[in-house]
């Protein structure tokens, strides 16, 4: 099965950092397209940023610059970093993995991140 463990959420003040991971195991295609989405009390799924097994790398407009996806391929772990965080940034945050970008057919359960 796959299985895709976040960490890393918290909560923070605005202006602060926060590194989130995602553990994933069990995903056996040498094709993927993997990255964060995030969803809003009240608000639809948002894609935050995502990257392929070529490299390629996509941000949402608001990321603006704030956040870096990188994935530690010797570990399976995917990664997100975000600086400079806003209340507009408190959501669940989850990681996802499969060969669409769009919809990948695997998410894991998410972390919270809160910024006040």
């Amino acid at each position: 099965d796959v299985q895709l463990v976040e960490s890393g959420g918290g909560s923070v003040q605005a202006g602060e950092n926060l590194k989130l991971s995602c553990a994933v195991s069990g995903y056996t295609d040498s094709n993927y397209c993997m990255g964060w989405f995030r969803q809003a009390p009240g608000g639809e799924r948002e894609r935050v940023a995502m990257i392929t097994t070529a490299g390629t790398i996509d941000y949402a407009m608001f990321v603006k610059e704030r956040f870096t996806i990188s994935e530690d391929i010797s570990r399976n772990v995917l990664l997100l970093q975000m600086n400079n965080l806003t209340p507009e940034d408190t959501a669940l945050y989850s990681c996802a993995v499969g060969l669409s970008c769009s919809s990948p057919n695997y998410r894991g359960q998410g972390t919270q991140v809160t910024v006040s």
